[in-house]
């Protein structure tokens, strides 16, 4: 299934690449915006992805039929790490499959740690990501941006925050686990999420920690106060494989809101 999956992705990616070099830049933009610098000495900054009217592009786990986006810091100066604050994704059905991230326009919050707090950074580097209408187009972007430490708030910055996942205590989660069985290519799992419900259809994504390891979509449904997800766990390259249930990362979808959870326990 995997494998077919692949091919059917990578036969779909190739046979546009040509084209994309001619129009690529007429459906995707990428800018840098700066927030400056926050009180903990971070410093607050974003990639704005600019899409063409019904394009859409891909959550950091794009599901069976998504590109993984990936970045490159080279050619940075004065930075020491990044984290990505990834805005809560939508859910499409594309050619039978789910997938997972955005349309027109997404900003993607970046929390820079500078090598030497209060310098100006440069932040420089590429983003491998996928582009979507009926077809999938890879796409290469690069950017750079001289970042002023002064800088003010950028509004866009800060509404892009707002959309981030809310904290297991903050949706009111009381618990998660996860039981894990072997099957014939690798693990079942089945994760039990104690979480208030609601109206609206609930998708739960795993990212099992290891990006060797695909996840398959998880099959939910509710069990009064507990939301219950199953599906499976294989080694891309056919390998056994264990897992280590603290890097597990949960996410629950619902009414453009995302809850995460960080790890589950064993039943």
């Amino acid at each position: 299934m995997i494998r077919l999956i692949c091919i059917a992705l990578l036969t779909l990616v190739t046979t546009t690449a040509s084209q994309a070099q001619t129009r690529l830049s007429d459906l995707v933009r990428i800018t840098v915006l700066d927030g400056g610098q926050q009180a903990d000495g971070t410093h607050l900054a974003a990639l704005r992805l600019t899409l063409k009217d019904g394009w859409k592009t891909y959550w950091r786990a794009p599901g069976d039929a998504g590109i993984p986006p990936r970045f490159s810091w080279t050619g940075s100066r004065n930075l020491d790490g990044v984290d990505i604050v990834w805005p809560t994704p939508v859910v499409f059905d594309q050619g039978g499959y789910r997938s997972i991230g955005y349309v027109g326009e997404l900003v993607l919050p970046l929390v820079l740690a500078p090598g030497k707090p209060g310098a100006p950074i440069r932040l420089s580097g590429e983003m491998e990501l996928g582009v979507c209408e009926e077809v999938c187009i890879p796409a290469q972007l690069s950017f750079a941006a001289r970042l002023d430490p002064e800088a003010g708030r950028n509004p866009a910055i800060s509404a892009a925050l707002a959309q981030g996942p809310f904290s297991p205590q903050e949706a009111g989660v009381q618990g998660a686990t996860c039981a894990i069985r072997p099957s014939e290519d690798g693990l079942k799992i089945e994760t039990r999420i104690a979480l208030p419900g609601g109206s609206g259809r609930e998708t739960v994504i795993v990212e099992p920690g290891n990006p060797k390891i695909w996840a398959s979509e998880m099959k939910a449904q509710r069990s009064g106060g507990t939301l219950v997800a199953k599906g499976e766990l294989v080694h891309v390259d056919g390998k056994s494989f264990a897992l280590n249930r603290s890097q597990i990362v949960i996410t629950v979808l619902t009414r453009g809101m995302a809850v995460e959870i960080h790890g589950c326990s064993p039943t």
